[in-house]
C-alpha cells in the first residue's frame, strides 16, 4: 500500500475513533442516575403489536434523542411515553420504580396502552412533577397518597383505569392544582375537599363516590356523573359561580333544583336521571345551550323562561298545563333544536297541524294528556303511545 492509501486508512481510522468518541461523550451528557433509570423503564415496558415507539431506544446514542425523551441540561425533565398518533396500539408492561430517580421530571404521560400494576409509589418522589397522566391504561390498585407530597402538581390525569379505594384527602390538600380527571375508574368514599384556589376542572364520573365536602369557587369544568351522590344540591353549588360546565347525571340528588343555577355562565347543563322534584322556575331567560333535567320527578307548568335554550331536554317527569307560546315561535324558527317533552302531564300546545317544523330542529310530544297535534320523529325510548291513559291524566290532575 503506498503513502497516499496509508494516509486515507489513518484518516478514516481517525473518523471512526472520533465518531466513537462523539457518541461515547452524547451518552454521557446525561446525568447517570437518569440514563439507568431510563434503561430500567425500557425494561419493563414493550410495544404492543404494530407499535414501533421503542425503535429509537438505543441506549449506544443520546437518550435526549429518544422518542418521547426531554431533557435540559444533563436531566430528563418529559417523559412521554407511547405514540400518541390515533389508532397507535400503545405499550403494555409495568411502570418500573425507577421512575422515581428522573429528579428533575416536570411532566410524565403514558398514552392509551395496556399498562397494568399499580403505580408505583416511587412518583411521589418527583418533586418538581407539574404533569402526570396515565389514562385509559389497567393501572390497578390504590392511588397512592403519598402524591400528595407533588406539590407542584397542576395536572391529575388517571382516568379510565381500573383504580379502586378512596380518592387520598392529601391530594385534594395540593396547592397549584388546577385539572384532576380521575372518571372511569372504581373509586369509592367521599370526594375529599380541594383547597386549591385555582382548581378549575373536576370530572370524577364513572365512579362510586359520595358527595364532595367542598369545592372551591374557582371551578369552571365539574362532572361527577354516575356516582352516588344524594341528597340537596343547594351546598355543594352555592358557591360555584364560575361554572360553564356541569355533569350531575345519574346520581341520587333529592330536593329542588336551585334557580339561581340558571345564571351562572354555564353553557351545558346535565342533571338528567336524578330524583330531582318540585317546579322549576328561573328569575330570567336561560342562555345555557343545553339544559337536560330529564327523567327526575319535576312538576309544575314549564317556564317560558326556557324558550331560549337550544337543546332542551324536559322528558319524562311531571310537567302539567300548556306549553308556552314562546317556545313555538322559536321552534319555527329554527331557534330550537331540540325540545323533548314526552312522558309528561302536558295538555296542550298552540301549533298549526300544518306547521312546517324546520328539519334542523326535532320535538316529540307524545306519551302527555294531548294528542300530539304534529307528527315529529321522537326517539325510539319514547315508545309507540302517542298519549297517556286518560285515567292516568285525571287522577295526576286530582
Amino acid at each position: 500500500m503506498g503513502k497516499q492509501g496509508r494516509r486515507r486508512m489513518g484518516s478514516y481510522a481517525l473518523f471512526l475513533i472520533a465518531l466513537f468518541l462523539c457518541k461515547f461523550l452524547a451518552v454521557a451528557i446525561l446525568d447517570p442516575l437518569d440514563f439507568l433509570a431510563l434503561q430500567s423503564i425500557r425494561k419493563s415496558l414493550h410495544d404492543l403489536p404494530g407499535s414501533n415507539f421503542f425503535a429509537s431506544w438505543d441506549f449506544t446514542s443520546d437518550p435526549c434523542n429518544f422518542a418521547g425523551v426531554y431533557c435540559g441540561s444533563d436531566k430528563v425533565i418529559a417523559l412521554n411515553l407511547g405514540d400518541p398518533r390515533a389508532g397507535s396500539p400503545g405499550l403494555t408492561g409495568r411502570i418500573d420504580p425507577a421512575i422515581g430517580k428522573l429528579s428533575a421530571l416536570a411532566e410524565l404521560s403514558i398514552v392509551p396502552g395496556r399498562i397494568y400494576g399499580s403505580l408505583p409509589q416511587s412518583v411521589s418522589q418527583l418533586k418538581d412533577l407539574r404533569f402526570l397522566a396515565i389514562s385509559r391504561n389497567f393501572i390497578s390498585g390504590d392511588i397512592p397518597a403519598t402524591l400528595g407530597q407533588l406539590r407542584s402538581l397542576k395536572t391529575l390525569d388517571l382516568s379510565y383505569n381500573q383504580l379502586t379505594g378512596e380518592i387520598p384527602r392529601s391530594i385534594g390538600t395540593l396547592p397549584e392544582l388546577t385539572n384532576v380527571i380521575l372518571c372511569h375508574n372504581h373509586l369509592s368514599g367521599s370526594v375529599p375537599p380541594f383547597l386549591s384556589q385555582v382548581l378549575t376542572r373536576v370530572d370524577l364520573k364513572h365512579n362510586a363516590l359520595t358527595a364532595p365536602d367542598s369545592l372551591p369557587p374557582s371551578l369552571q369544568s365539574l362532572s361527577l356523573a354516575w356516582n352516588q351522590l344524594t341528597g340537596p344540591v343547594d351546598r355543594l353549588l352555592s358557591r360555584l359561580d364560575q361554572l360553564n360546565y356541569l355533569d350531575l347525571s345519574l346520581n341520587q340528588f333529592t330536593g329542588p333544583i336551585p334557580s339561581q343555577l340558571f345564571s351562572f355562565p354555564i353553557t351545558n347543563l346535565q342533571l338528567e336521571r336524578n330524583l330531582f322534584t318540585g317546579s322549576v322556575q328561573p328569575a330570567d331567560q336561560v342562555t345555557i345551550s343545553t339544559v337536560d333535567l330529564s327523567h327526575n320527578r319535576l312538576w309544575g307548568q314549564i317556564s317560558p323562561m326556557f324558550s331560549t335554550v337550544q337543546n332542551l331536554y324536559l322528558n319524562n317527569n311531571r310537567f302539567t298545563g300548556q306549553v308556552p307560546a314562546s317556545f313555538v315561535d322559536r321552534l319555527l324558527s329554527g331557534s330550537i333544536q331540540i325540545l323533548y317533552l314526552q312522558h309528561n302531564y302536558l295538555t296542550g300546545i298552540e301549533i298549526k297541524p300544518t306547521a312546517e317544523i324546520p328539519v334542523s330542529s326535532s320535538l316529540c310530544l307524545q306519551y302527555n294528556c294531548m294528542v300530539p297535534p304534529v307528527q315529529t320523529p321522537c326517539p325510539l325510548k319514547a315508545g309507540n303511545e302517542k298519549t297517556r291513559p286518560t285515567a292516568q291524566c285525571n287522577e295526576w290532575k286530582g
